[in-house]
């Protein structure tokens, strides 16, 4: 039987109908639309569908979405404000720790989640914090990189800056990703 749950996901409420099983990946994707979160195992091995719930990374396929209930859920759509990227995000871009993209989302909301608890890093906390996020393109120095050299921004810089020759340049689709 389902049961009418009040969820607060990127600062918006959202009242759903959910089945006692249904995972909170399910309910993002399937009913509120937020594709960001990504289903890669189904079985918490690959951390493509991690989320911040109240700040804290978790894995949204193994969740049900019925003990979410008033928490706040942040997806990759609810971290950029006004069009404006964050620190880690920009990070991920300007080091080129974009590849594909599928597991993008899930290393910058718990890259996200580990400089609001250690604002200064060091690699091997990085490597800790990443851990549960598998990435089959990288090989993960990028994402290493990027991630610290978040910690030492502080404030992310004007997105959409061009390359100059001899620069490296940011994927085009990027952003997107």
């Amino acid at each position: 039987m389902k049961r009418l749950i009040e969820l607060m996901v990127n600062g918006e409420r959202w009242d759903v109908a959910v089945q006692p099983w249904t995972t909170l990946l399910e309910v993002l994707r399937d009913q509120l639309g937020f594709t960001g979160t990504k289903e890669g195992c189904g079985t918490g091995e690959c951390g493509s569908c991690t989320v911040l719930v109240d700040g804290q990374p978790i894995l949204s396929c193994l969740a049900l979405a019925v003990d979410f209930e008033k928490k706040q859920v942040v997806t990759i759509e609810g971290l950029a404000e006004k069009g404006k990227l964050t620190v880690v995000q920009q990070a991920f871009l300007d080091n080129g720790a974009v590849q594909c993209g599928f597991c993008t989302p899930g290393m910058v909301l718990s890259a996200t989640a580990l400089l609001e608890e250690n604002p200064h890093p060091t690699e091997v906390d990085i490597r800790k914090a990443l851990e549960g996020n598998l990435c089959r393109c990288t090989g993960y120095n990028k994402i290493i990189e990027a991630v610290g050299e978040a910690a030492q921004v502080g404030e992310a810089a004007q997105v959409g800056e061009a390359a100059q020759v001899g620069e490296a340049a940011q994927r085009v689709s990027a952003g997107e990703k």
